[in-house]
């Protein structure tokens, strides 16, 4: 037999024998994970995010029986954290968990970025937070119709904390400004925090915030919440409207937390990871803590969370570009 006709049975042969056996996307779907998985959170600890991130993480090492680590990576809006996972080895041991920043609305604000948004592999959406719209306690004004009057009796007079360019809190001020055709005066803030202090010590007239801190500060006096970002109204503030009901039809301001994993990351791991997420999330118990810190667990699969990945990049891109907020 000559050597090329030996070779060529050789290699049919191990063709046929590799098309017996398991691929490496299945095996290591099947052993996955058989070491610690590391979460990245690209924001400083103690936020919502990170909160979030630690509840899921600890549902999720129960149930696979390794170690979930959960590190913060911030800076940069996200972009440094992210970048970081965007360069990781596409096997699942490497997730991002983030809001809107890194996956929907940085690519808006950047000139440079390390990394694709577009190129993330989703995984779940984990949860969505409402934004409330909170004014300082003794401003005349109990109603967004009458902080829009205010507003459009004497324009940029309304002062209007925005804590971090391009956040949604920043972007949900701006999309009210441009529905309701109002100007206020926007003073930038480092974090929600310093942002939220100045409204209770009436330094700021207005901002949105999530429920986390501004709920409790509600029901203190302290400041005054007159609507909500979400379509339904909140479930702790029923008696609160949405923007939408208050005369802005359209208008939608919502946070979120989302798992994606880097370029490149089989389907099929991404599809097992997803199953497993939703499973706990779908649990009376997981879903009792989310709603304990302000969230509502959502139990979305990959395509349904590819698609709103794409619904929110279509929305905040439009909202940056017609406000003409510059790049950074």
């Amino acid at each position: 037999m000559r050597a090329g006709s030996a070779i060529s049975l050789i290699t049919i042969a191990v063709v046929a024998l590799a098309a017996l056996l398991p691929s490496d996307a299945v095996r290591t779907q099947e052993s996955y994970p058989d070491r610690p998985v590391r979460v990245v959170v690209p924001y400083p600890a103690g936020g919502g995010t990170d909160t979030l991130a630690r509840l899921v993480a600890d549902q999720l090492s129960r149930r696979w029986g390794q170690p979930i680590i959960v590190e913060n990576v911030g800076g940069a809006a996200g972009n440094i954290g992210a970048a970081e996972v965007a360069r990781a080895k596409p096997d699942g041991y490497t997730l991002l968990l983030a809001s809107p920043g890194p996956i929907a609305t940085n690519g808006f604000l950047y000139k440079e970025m390390a990394y694709d948004p577009a190129r993330w592999v989703p995984i779940a959406l984990l949860a969505t937070g409402p934004y409330v719209l909170v004014v300082r306690k003794s401003l005349q004004a109990s109603t967004l119709a009458d902080l829009v009057a205010r507003a459009k009796a004497d324009p940029g007079k309304i002062t209007s904390a925005t804590p971090g360019i391009g956040s949604v809190g920043h972007l949900s001020t701006v999309q009210l400004e441009m529905l309701a055709e109002i100007k206020t005066m926007q003073i930038p803030y480092r974090g929600l925090s310093q942002a939220i202090n100045d409204i209770i010590a009436e330094h700021v007239d207005m901002m949105f915030d999530t429920p986390t801190t501004s709920l409790a500060l509600h029901r203190d006096g302290k400041v005054k919440i007159v609507a909500v970002g979400t379509t339904d109204r909140v479930r702790e503030l029923p008696d609160i409207p949405t923007i939408a009901e208050s005369g802005l039809p359209g208008y939608r301001a919502v946070t979120w937390y989302a798992m994606v994993a880097p370029p490149h990351t089989p389907a099929a791991l991404a599809d097992r990871i997803n199953r497993d997420v939703v499973d706990i999330l779908a649990r009376p118990e997981a879903a009792e803590k989310v709603r304990g810190i302000q969230m509502e667990p959502m139990t979305k699969s990959r395509a349904e969370t590819g698609q709103f990945f794409v619904e929110e990049t279509q929305l905040w891109g439009k909202v940056i570009k017609q406000a003409n907020i510059p790049l950074q």
